[in-house]
């Protein structure tokens, strides 16, 4: 029977190899050892140890040429999933959590430890990495239907001690605080729009494009890592 911790066990194994955004893996070749990109990585977890395609484009499809995409992990949470508390899926071995991505926009996912911990397809400069969950923000945890758990102790994830910027639908965020972000992404090179203190599509793909040159997770987000290389002071959360 396919196993959350088998799910785990493989990750592992991946831990050292390259990230790049956007990249295409086929889900049936066993063999592949990188480059890979978040929701590409969970995704060929997945059917290496279940067999089935999940967080791709047609899950139905071609395993060699399925796309796999934050946004598609979103939407198979709800239909074909089990989506359960993120405290809950930091102590399941194989459990993956998600940053689930507003519209047109770039999120993260990663497969818990069971202590709290992650295994993830992280960013270019660092690759396929054991992280932590803490600081971080999260929006769900995902169980795949087939696959057998066993939830450890409890082990509760530690918010975000700043706000996080970042795009949101139908209402953007908006403020002082964006207009600053703004100002630092043209003064580094990328053009946010107009500096008007919304948090719109060309921000979102400006911080995304400023995250990708400096080796950080590409998702977007201003959270405290992004808005220190780009020198902007986020207010407590």
């Amino acid at each position: 029977m396919a196993t959350g911790k088998s799910i785990l066990t493989l990750g592992r194994k991946h831990v050292g190899e390259k990230y790049v955004l956007g990249t295409m893996v086929p889900k049936n070749n066993s063999a592949w050892s990188g480059p890979w990109d978040c929701a590409e990585f969970t995704s060929w977890l997945v059917f290496q140890v279940a067999g089935v395609l999940y967080g791709c484009d047609n899950d139905g499809g071609n395993p060699a040429t399925a796309d796999a995409y934050t946004g598609y992990w979103a939407r198979d949470s709800k239909a074909l999933g089990i989506e359960i508390a993120v405290d809950d899926a930091a102590a399941t071995p194989g459990a993956m959590i998600l940053r689930a991505p507003a519209a047109g926009a770039m999120g993260h996912i990663v497969v818990s430890d069971g202590t709290g911990g992650t295994v993830e397809a992280h960013s270019t400069k660092r690759g396929v990495i054991a992280s932590t969950l803490d600081g971080r923000r999260w929006d769900t945890g995902i169980l795949i239907t087939g696959v057998d758990y066993t939830q450890g102790a409890s082990a509760e994830v530690a918010p975000p001690k700043t706000l996080i910027v970042r795009l949101t639908e139908p209402d953007h965020m908006t403020g002082s605080v964006v207009k600053e972000i703004q100002r630092a992404l043209k003064a580094a090179g990328f053009s946010p729009g107009p500096i008007d203190g919304d948090f719109g599509t060309n921000t979102h793909t400006a911080v995304m494009a400023f995250q990708a040159s400096r080796g950080l997770v590409a998702d977007g987000e201003v959270g405290p890592q992004t808005a220190k290389r780009l020198d902007v002071t986020l207010p407590p959360a």
